[in-house]
């Protein structure tokens, strides 16, 4: 032990020895008194200045950084609310589209902005934590634009609780900023208070999101426009995703050229409560494309990594197989093993919730005339009883498809095109206590055959009503000149309300039409709630908060 330490101390004293004579032999005096340096020495001092000073450098553009996230947080605080929506939503999107995904490695040219994954949103109040997320891209078409009607149909099928507990996100996947706006406001414009509430979003890619498509390799013999058209829809379907990822529990993708099934919403959180227990990657509600796939939103990320991977190489559905392939499939089996596998990961429903109704495609010249056979026969109406009553109108009805037939809930109305002044009165045979209505025009082989700039009027029977009016006790409505009072208006194609029990019992209800149509009409539900009918329905379809009560009557 003794040993071991001598010859440490004999170690250290070397090591000083050693260290001395470099210390002399690098520093010296001249004869003149100056300190010779060597060039060692002041080549590693001026590295250590160099890196002090960048450290400087550095720390003061971390100031700035800090600064600057102060002020945002302070401008986050001091904001309406409105405003902070806005910087929520961009502080979310930038989390779970830039960080969340390798999108950089597949789109290198994203690198170039730092605002290119950065969605516009143009209408939205950042609605999460909802069962449903449905995603619906929409391009500009050559011939015909679908998505109004489509937008139309899926909420026109939901119920008052449904519409709470999902959102709805439209992708305007262009990046000409005029023509993205006129959709966002048609879109405000006819669905306003789905808007107002949170239902509706509306968003658009970052204009430095897609790449150059001049250079793209023709496949599988399709066209250069044709692969470009296929190229940017996965870059679109991954730009959804993405965006919709932490908005809800399912994600369900549709197109802007659809028609919905009534209690669809309902239906597929059924199905999908049902197959909890399973592996499933996909649950499939429509056999066509693209359309009605819902995923787990926690699968997302994998699915537009998966996409945007092989987004030049193949069209959408091809890859979704692929997927289904990589995780199923056992390449010493057979094709019937993987088949089997695949299966299990895709579940379908039948029959299917939605329909194809689109015949331009937005691929430039096609015509796709795709019908899901599954999707059964379309309901054309929905027929009630209703009390008795005269009904009468100045519309032309076609062929068998008369007012008469459709309040007995028989067949539909189809009138010719209505002008200005046009009416539809339903006259009851005794005065009635009413407690609402609903009336829905269109259907899904018409949609848009619908009442536009239409009100609601209701004649009561006792005068008193009309003396309130004089005193202002019921000013929140209109007194026609003979006697009606407005009580509503059609918004997208549906007029429903309840009726105000201070106008006690009712003689008559009419729709009277404001303006010139260029279309024809189709009445497809006409429904008169009586008291009676009250006490059947536990939450009968028209009732709405009583804030909205006003919000749709023309003045």
């Amino acid at each position: 032990m003794r040993c071991k330490h001598g010859s440490l101390l004999f170690i250290v004293m070397l090591a000083s020895l050693l260290s001395f004579s470099w210390y002399t032999n690098n520093i010296r005096g001249t004869d003149t008194g100056e300190v010779y340096v060597h060039p060692h020495l002041i080549a590693l001092y001026q590295r250590l200045q160099s890196t002090e000073e960048k450290s400087i450098k550095l720390s003061h553009e971390l100031k700035q950084v800090l600064d600057h996230l102060k002020f945002l947080v302070q401008e986050q605080k001091n904001a309406s609310s409105s405003n902070q929506d806005v910087f929520k939503q961009k502080q979310h999107s930038i989390t779970s589209m830039s960080f969340q995904s390798n999108a950089y490695i597949y789109l290198p040219h994203l690198k170039d902005n730092e605002n290119s994954l950065l969605p516009n949103v143009m209408l939205g109040h950042e609605r999460t934590d909802v069962p449903l997320v449905l995603g619906i891209p929409t391009v500009k078409r050559e011939k015909q634009s679908y998505l109004l009607n489509t937008l139309s149909s899926l909420l026109s099928e939901l119920s008052i609780e449904e519409k709470s507990d999902c959102v709805i996100i439209v992708f305007v996947a262009e990046v000409d900023e005029q023509y993205v706006n006129s959709v966002a406001e048609s879109i405000k414009k006819n669905f306003p208070n789905d808007v107002e509430s949170g239902l509706l979003e509306v968003v658009s890619p970052s204009p430095y999101f897609y790449p150059n498509f001049t250079n793209l390799k023709e496949t599988f013999g399709d066209t250069k426009e044709r692969v470009k058209w296929r190229t940017k829809q996965n870059l679109d379907y991954s730009f959804l995703m993405l965006y919709a990822q932490d908005k809800g529990s399912l994600y369900i993708q549709l197109e802007d050229d659809i028609v919905a099934k009534p209690g669809y919403s309902e239906i597929m959180k059924t199905f999908a409560n049902q197959q909890r227990n399973n592996e499933w990657l996909i649950l499939e509600f429509s056999q066509l494309g693209f359309i009605g796939k819902m995923f787990r939103t926690s699968d997302l990320p994998l699915i537009v990594e998966f996409i945007l991977m092989f987004h030049k190489d193949k069209p959408i559905d091809w890859l979704l197989d692929h997927i289904l392939w990589v995780k199923a499939c056992n390449p010493e089996k057979d094709a019937l093993h993987c088949n089997r596998q695949k299966d299990s990961l895709k579940i379908r429903y039948k029959p299917s919730l939605f329909q194809h109704v689109g015949l331009h495609s937005s691929l430039r010249g096609k015509i796709q005339n795709l019908k899901d056979k599954d999707f059964g026969k379309h309901t054309l109406f929905i027929g009630h009883p209703n009390p008795p009553a005269n009904i009468n109108t100045s519309l032309s009805a076609y062929q068998s498809h008369t007012l008469v037939r459709a309040y007995q809930g028989v067949d539909f109305f189809w009138g010719l095109t209505p002008v200005s002044g046009d009416y539809i009165k339903i006259e009851f045979h005794q005065p009635l206590t009413l407690k609402g209505y609903r009336f829905k025009s269109g259907n899904m082989e018409t949609n848009g055959d619908k009442f536009y700039n239409t009100t609601v009027e209701v004649l009561p029977a006792d005068a008193s009503v009309g003396y309130k009016m004089q005193k202002g006790e019921m000013s929140k409505y209109e007194q026609t000149k003979d006697g009606f009072f407005r009580i509503g208006a059609f918004v997208n194609g549906i007029a429903e309300g309840e009726i105000d029990p201070e106008f006690n019992k009712i003689s008559a209800i009419r729709l009277f039409i404001h303006s010139d149509s260029d279309v024809w009409v189709l009445l497809s539900e006409v429904r008169v709630f009586t008291v009676q009918d009250v006490k059947k329905v536990q939450n009968p379809r028209w009732v709405f908060e009583p804030e909205d009560a006003g919000q749709n009557i023309l003045r």
